[in-house]
């Protein structure tokens, strides 16, 4: 019997709710710079999603699109400042989705680091992935 992934996610200040009905792809770590100014951090996890699967349930209102490079929109909660998504002008099918948003427990782990050659300089990998100085 098959049964229908569903996850659900929100931003911080839980305006935004949204849900994700299908596959969690791939958990990588990014270590872009832009990864690392949206978010924030030393890197951002991030997996890919069917844009499809994709359903914003209360808040839309409240997602806002910033066109961070020619091909790439970060989209996140206007009153929080949340990440939620990135989507791609070359693969608009698909979304990246802000795995730190989710509510939902996930049983999958990261897989590798990628764009570990523009790592923040204070930042230690330490987890015994693999690395990639940019996307393998």
């Amino acid at each position: 019997m098959y049964e229908e992934k569903r996850y659900s996610g929100s931003c911080l200040c839980g305006g935004l709710r949204y849900e994700v009905q299908g596959e969690i792809g791939e958990l990588l770590q990014c270590h872009c710079q832009r990864c690392r100014k949206a978010n924030g951090t030393a890197f951002a996890t991030n997996a890919l999603i069917q844009k499809a699967d994709f359903k914003i349930l209360q808040g839309a209102h409240l997602l806002k699109k910033f066109q961070s490079t020619a091909t790439a929109q970060r989209c996140f909660c206007a009153d929080c400042g949340s990440p939620i998504i990135s989507i791609k002008s070359d693969t608009p099918e698909l979304y990246r989705l802000r795995i730190g948003t989710l509510d939902t427990p996930l049983q999958q782990k990261p897989t590798k680091h990628i764009f570990v050659a523009y790592k923040a300089e204070w930042d230690n990998i330490c987890d015994g992935l693999a690395q990639y100085d940019e996307r393998p």
